[in-house]
């Protein structure tokens, strides 16, 4: 047997060990139950009245620090809340209780029932008449979880980073704040929260290479949803007139601090509004969900000030391409660009089309400045397969994108309502497609055939939740934002 084997059979047999202390005492450390009256957070919002009442609370939680001096053993209890002291007396919970609380230990999970009091020192604490062992920890703790090093086993083992650091846990607090306040002002405006499929027999909604799996029972191979947009609108269709979905799409391409494969999106769509009320309730919504959720309108993000009070800024993409790059994005031809792009440092693929300089020259030369919210309209319609085109200038579409902190945050648009023009706009994706671009949309006839029915004039409004995670709580990773982000297997 090599030493790795050894190593294992060791730690298997210690922590059998621990277990069967505990069982040769009586208790079993996985078949216990335990009610709580309280949260930690509520014992201390509510100290004083528990304290003038004498009221026994029934709080449970890990313990995160042991502190024996004799007769008496001092814990520190941590809950989803907070963290809070305990204290055991051995003449208070008799020498048999004394005995099994020897053999609790850091990481532990238990109940505690007693009276909230103040130390000497002015420290809230249970004085505990009653406990139970809850659930037996098999492993030290980690001590430290700071530094580059640790990054990767902190995704990897997140409930350890959840145990250890408070901050990580605020994170995800504030998460289930926004969905919550993005939900509560959307129904409050009339939305109707809506599930859309997440295997569809054709990706749409969105120009990005899609991850493939396959139905066995029906034989046929299916796509997870690279955006919901297509079915949202097919209820536009169907008179539901108001709808979101805060939904989980997949797009099979690399990871970055931007990028996850699988993420959130808030999609919604509003019957008989175009894109400028979309820049409206835009500006409304994240106004009062930051506002809300930080209780301030304005945050710092990786050492900038962004403030979300409107009016927002409003900027011409052509026009601010034309004035950073010195490209016309209509009017100069593929070949001037390529000229242009190649002065400006851009290294580029043969079969780059209009729509791959745009967004180089976007994310290389205008993105950096836009630091405040910024609403960046005017897009060329080749790049917009699904959004209406300006009537006075055709190859421009109605269609606009949201930068906060130099990152896309949003994208909307009036949506493309002529079943006509849509079919042969996925005409052209579809030419694309056999170019050798596989982000480029399929055709899909019965998403055709609804806007046959009649759509009316649609405006539509996507927002990665994941992006405004980051902002709202100035972490520089996507991976900080997402409680399971995709790595690679672990080494063995």
């Amino acid at each position: 047997m090599n030493e790795e084997a050894i190593g294992r059979e060791e730690k298997a047999k210690y922590k059998w060990e621990k277990v069967q202390a505990l069982r040769n005492l009586g208790i079993d450390p996985y078949d216990s139950s335990f009610c709580k009256t309280h949260d930690i957070e509520e014992v201390r919002n509510n100290a004083e009245e528990l304290i003038n009442k004498d009221t026994k609370v029934k709080i449970a939680g890990r313990i995160m620090a042991l502190r024996r001096h004799g007769k008496a053993v001092f814990a520190d209890l941590q809950d989803r809340t907070d963290r809070m002291q305990v204290y055991f007396r051995k003449d208070i919970i008799g020498e048999n209780n004394f005995t099994i609380l020897r053999q609790i230990e850091v990481g532990d999970i238990i109940g505690v029932e007693g009276k909230v009091f103040l130390t000497h020192t002015g420290e809230l604490t249970v004085l505990v008449e009653e406990f139970t062992i809850l659930s037996k920890c098999l492993h030290p703790l980690p001590e430290k979880w700071h530094g580059l090093k640790e990054v990767e086993v902190r995704y990897r083992k997140r409930y350890l980073d959840l145990i250890m650091n408070p901050d990580v846990r605020r994170i995800f607090y504030l998460r289930s704040q926004l969905l919550k306040e993005l939900r509560a002002f959307l129904d409050q405006k009339g939305f109707w929260e809506v599930e859309t499929p997440m295997m569809q027999v054709i990706p749409g909604g969105a120009l990005a290479r899609p991850f493939k799996t396959f139905h066995n029972a029906l034989g046929m191979e299916l796509y997870l949803r690279i955006a919901p947009e297509i079915f949202l609108k097919r209820l536009i269709v169907g008179g539901l007139e108001k709808v979101y979905e805060i939904n989980r799409s997949f797009r099979n391409e690399g990871v970055s601090t931007r990028h996850n494969p699988e993420f959130t999106m808030l999609e919604l769509y509003q019957a008989y509004a175009d894109y400028q009320v979309m820049m409206e309730l835009t500006e409304e919504m994240l106004f009062h969900v930051v506002k809300k959720v930080t209780g301030s309108p304005k945050i710092e993000y990786q050492s900038m000030t962004l403030d979300f009070t409107p009016p927002w800024r409003r900027v011409s993409l052509p026009q601010a391409i034309k004035e950073l790059v010195g490209v016309d994005i209509i009017e100069d031809s593929l070949d001037t660009i390529r000229a242009k792009a190649k002065k400006r440092g851009i290294v580029y693929e043969d079969n780059w089309d209009r729509g791959k300089f745009i967004n180089e020259f976007l994310e290389k030369f205008v993105q950096p400045g836009l630091v405040n919210p910024t609403f960046v309209y005017d897009y060329p319609v080749e790049v917009s397969p699904l959004a209406k085109a300006k009537k006075d200038n055709p190859q421009l579409a109605e269609r606009f994108e949201l930068f906060i902190g130099k990152e896309e945050i949003g994208n909307a648009y009036s949506e493309l309502s002529d079943p006509f023009e849509q079919k042969k706009r996925f005409m052209d994706q579809l030419q694309k497609r056999e170019r050798g671009d596989p982000e480029a949309h399929l055709i899909d006839e019965d998403y055709i055939e609804a806007l046959e029915y009649g759509m009316p004039p649609t405006g539509g409004l996507g927002i990665g939740i994941d992006r405004l995670m980051m902002l709202i709580t100035d972490s520089p990773s996507i991976r900080e934002v997402i409680l399971f982000p995709l790595l690679r297997p672990a080494a063995d």
